[in-house]
């Protein structure tokens, strides 16, 4: 397993993420930073953590994403965010789901948030992926996803688009096999996105599921 974790000035949160992604009960074969453009010491941090470093220097994170799925040699290739923390089981769970499936992915929940906040964006995230896991259109998050690496090649790869290249992917993955929704394998991720306003994250997330994104909010 190769696990890729884009990043564009994170050096502020990234050496913790390496360390939880080190610290699996299973450990990755593979940790690939990509740095996407960054203008602080994101590299150098990865660098000092044993990542391999892959450099991306048109910004956007579907780019990103797409230049550490190239690097990788791995068969499965498991992504996470620069800001994120999954439990130390996290790539065990996933290992266990991975035979029959192209693509897997798990719920999230917010870490730097108040007791409530983060209480509700758990609550919010199982239910809105058993929703969208029950309606037959996986909604997989970059912090939290895996997918065979051989597939993805298959389907082009993550599409160059400006967000939700994430899900994106994951239905194109569904045209090839099973993509398996595996509630267990949480991450902890950080609020900042909540900080745009709890209601315009809930009703962009809405809006995923549908397949499309609000045109207020584009």
């Amino acid at each position: 397993m190769a696990v890729i974790i884009p990043a564009h000035n994170e050096e502020r949160l990234l050496g913790t993420t390496l360390e939880a992604v080190k610290n699996q009960s299973r450990p990755p074969d593979e940790i690939i930073v990509v740095d996407n453009a960054s203008t602080d010491n994101t590299a150098e941090i990865a660098r000092e953590a044993g990542a391999t470093v892959v450099h991306c220097a048109r910004p956007g994170v579907a780019y990103a994403r797409q230049a550490g799925l190239i690097a990788a040699s791995s068969d499965w290739i498991v992504s996470t965010d620069a800001d994120s923390l999954p439990i130390p089981e996290w790539l065990e769970t996933l290992e266990e789901h991975m035979e029959g499936n192209v693509a897997l992915y798990g719920p999230m929940r917010f870490f730097d948030v108040t007791p409530f906040d983060q209480s509700l964006s758990e609550y919010f995230y199982r239910g809105f992926l058993n929703f969208s896991d029950f309606f037959g259109r996986p909604n997989l998050a970059g912090a939290n996803m895996a997918f065979s690496r051989l597939a993805a090649i298959q389907v082009g790869g993550y599409p160059a688009v400006k967000m939700r290249e994430d899900v994106l992917l994951g239905w194109k993955l569904r045209k090839l096999g099973h993509v398996q929704y595996v509630p267990d394998a949480l991450v902890n991720t950080s609020g900042r996105r909540m900080q745009q306003g709890k209601l315009l994250f809930l009703v962009k997330q809405l809006a995923w599921i549908r397949g499309r994104e609000p045109r207020k909010f584009r």
